[in-house]
């Protein structure tokens, strides 16, 4: 009988070390800190979401609720009860039920998040009735997220069941508070575990992009790039893309959130890809543009060069007290010279950047946020002015310039989209680039496609 060879199957990166108990603990611990007096906070978590009659999405938890509790189960509720001395942290979850369990997998329960998780005090669902207001009897102030109905439905009946014991003592919270200004401003800086995450997600994503790169052929599909970036995503431990992956070719590219991905890869044209892998709840975010057959045509590669001149020079002034807005100011000003260069608009610099004609070509921000979502939390103003970037702090850097096929621009250039980002961390002393690892110059893309 035949025999057939091993095959030699490429390692998977090893896992950065997850976030411990004792970070989850300070991160509770820094937002009770942040409470008005007598308060308390209630967090619902994610629940599970139907895909089509009786099957379901993959969980996904809320990040709010993951950044302070890592519990990976859905119908879950927090409630954080500063000074409370049976433990300030306390869970309701799922019930154990030995036959749901067999279908769906076992459910930690509540010893087990105690056991697991570093809570305080845990019940089960079946508990929350007999509890939950008990639990908070006596907090004037009562913080959840006010845009999140089912927080606002368990929130108001609560309220409602402690005005109606008033005569026994009771005492029902007075004011309900907005928590995500406060959860979202802790989650803005990343803490060296969480940065470890964040290169890990970033360095999967680069594998993914790469791979695809080395993929790409005339004749192939969108969605044939995309099965081989989220091959590469789970391969190496991610649980799948971190958003839904754009691959877009020729004047697909020109669309900003394109996702449809079922056209095929034309000789001639460009590929632009959009996607990161997602490890760990947090996510990597990388778009790269590159020739369908390898070689950059002499349009294409002059205005690539712009959008990566614009790119590189947005990269380069990451650090410490810039501001997003002068990122994106900057980014504008070199776009906009480029396109003068290159005869798509006509005119002054000063006069084309004030009346935004540049817009017609690039529609979005140069920047946002990056962590447990793909884009993530945090204001990107304080008192009305542009915040400064701080230690800690990830962002995207992603200028792109998008020509419409249209008749008033030069054929050679018509239907063509370009965008390049990558994922950037503010140090102390400037920046690292965390998705380094999948190239932007024209020569190494070139390079690595044609030798693959």
């Amino acid at each position: 009988m035949p025999t057939h060879a091993a095959q030699t199957l490429p390692p998977a990166l090893p896992r950065p070390a997850p976030i411990s108990q004792a970070e989850y603990r300070r991160r509770r611990q820094t937002l009770m800190a942040a409470l008005a007096p007598n308060s308390a906070v209630l967090l619902p978590s994610a629940g599970l979401m139907t895909r089509s009659r009786d099957s379901e999405f993959a969980f996904r938890q809320n990040s709010d609720f993951h950044y302070l509790t890592g519990f990976p189960e859905p119908d879950a509720l927090l409630l954080l009860l500063p000074g409370r001395e049976a433990g300030e942290c306390v869970l309701f979850c799922q019930d154990k039920d030995a036959t749901l369990e067999a279908w769906t997998g076992i459910r930690f329960g509540a010893a087990g998040a105690e056991a697991e998780f570093g809570i305080d005090q845990a019940f089960e669902n079946a508990e929350r009735e007999a509890h939950l207001a008990e639990l908070l009897d006596g907090r004037e102030t009562l913080y959840l997220p006010l845009d999140d109905a089912e927080a606002m439905a368990l929130a108001e009946a609560v309220r409602g069941e402690l005005q109606g014991r008033r005569r026994q003592g009771a005492v029902a919270p007075r004011s309900f508070c907005d928590l995500c200004p406060l959860i979202h401003e802790q989650r803005l800086i990343k803490s060296e575990t969480e940065l470890a995450l964040l290169r890990h997600a970033a360095e999967i994503s680069a594998l993914a992009h790469v791979r695809a790169m080395r993929a790409a052929a005339p004749g192939l599909h969108e969605y044939q790039l995309q099965a081989e970036l989220e091959h590469e995503f789970v391969w190496h431990g991610a649980s799948g893309p971190a958003y839904a992956s754009i691959v877009g070719g020729g004047t697909n590219a020109c669309v900003l959130h394109y996702i449809s991905n079922r056209d095929a890869l034309r000789d001639g044209e460009l590929v632009l890809i959009d996607a990161g892998a997602e490890f760990d709840l947090y996510a990597g975010d990388i778009t790269r543009t590159f020739p369908v057959n390898g070689r950059f045509s002499e349009a294409q590669r002059a205005l690539y060069e712009v959008v990566l001149e614009a790119q590189e020079r947005a990269v380069a002034a990451v650090a410490p007290g810039a501001t997003l807005k002068a990122i994106h100011d900057g980014v504008v000003r070199d776009l906009t010279q480029g396109l003068l260069a290159l005869g798509l608009l006509e005119g002054e610099l000063e006069i084309n950047i004030e009346s935004e004609a540049y817009r017609r070509f690039y529609l979005h921000s140069t920047s946002h946020w990056l962590g447990l979502d793909v884009h993530d939390v945090g204001d990107y103003r304080l008192g009305g002015e542009p915040r400064p970037l701080a230690p800690g702090m990830v962002l995207t850097v992603e200028p792109g310039l998008y020509i419409p096929d249209a008749d008033d621009i030069p054929a050679e250039f018509r239907g063509i989209g370009i965008r390049i980002e990558d994922d950037v961390a503010v140090t102390e002393h400037g920046h690292e680039v965390l998705t380094a690892g999948v190239p932007k110059q024209v020569a190494d893309i070139e390079v690595l496609m044609i030798s693959s």
